[in-house]
């Protein structure tokens, strides 16, 4: 149990948490790209981190992190935030953040030297995160601000950052419904 305020519980996803979480990102987002996204980091074995935020047995939220690489730089160890989400009917609670900081702390605890976010800056500014490119971090997705990096390891990013590299599974998510047009989880 990572997250328990005696209604909300936060622990990593079971197998039987697999059709509620696409479910959850089905409603959550426009079309199924990231719900299908979910699927396929899942079934390649590259789902480093996923939790779920369960009130009386109901799934209400979901939270994924995978593997990304900075060409060039083997030895980082990073990971990719992507997605996040937390049913309508509970959004503004404080449910997304908690389970973005149970997975950071997971991702940390598990020797992680960076996570990496595209989303909305002035969200992801709580958790520490800041503009990739102060880093000289690029993205796949030309986001601009949008990506962003908390460095949990003091020098993991090597000073000449790099392109930062997503799983695979990454290429085939529709960018309309991409980190531009986030849910509004929290805010």
């Amino acid at each position: 149990m990572l997250y328990d305020d005696s209604k909300v519980l936060v622990r990593k996803e079971t197998p039987a948490d697999v059709q509620a979480i696409h479910a959850l990102h089905v409603a959550s987002f426009p079309g199924e790209s990231e719900a299908k996204l979910v699927d396929a980091l899942r079934a390649a074995g590259r789902l480093s981190a996923s939790l779920v935020a369960v009130e009386r047995n109901e799934l209400i939220g979901h939270v994924a992190f995978s593997p990304v690489t900075i060409d060039g730089a083997a030895s980082a160890i990073g990971q990719g935030l992507a997605p996040v989400a937390v049913r309508a009917d509970y959004r503004r609670r404080g449910i997304a953040e908690r389970l973005v900081r149970d997975g950071l702390e997971l991702c940390s605890r598990a020797g992680t030297g960076f996570v990496v976010v595209l989303g909305e800056p002035r969200y992801y500014a709580r958790f520490g995160f800041q503009p990739a490119r102060r880093f000289a971090l690029r993205d796949e997705y030309d986001a601009g601000d949008a990506f962003q990096v908390l460095e949990l390891v003091r020098g993991a990013i090597a000073s000449e950052g790099g392109l930062v590299s997503y799983s695979p599974e990454f290429a085939a998510l529709d960018t309309r419904s991409s980190a531009q047009e986030l849910p509004d989880i929290e805010r």
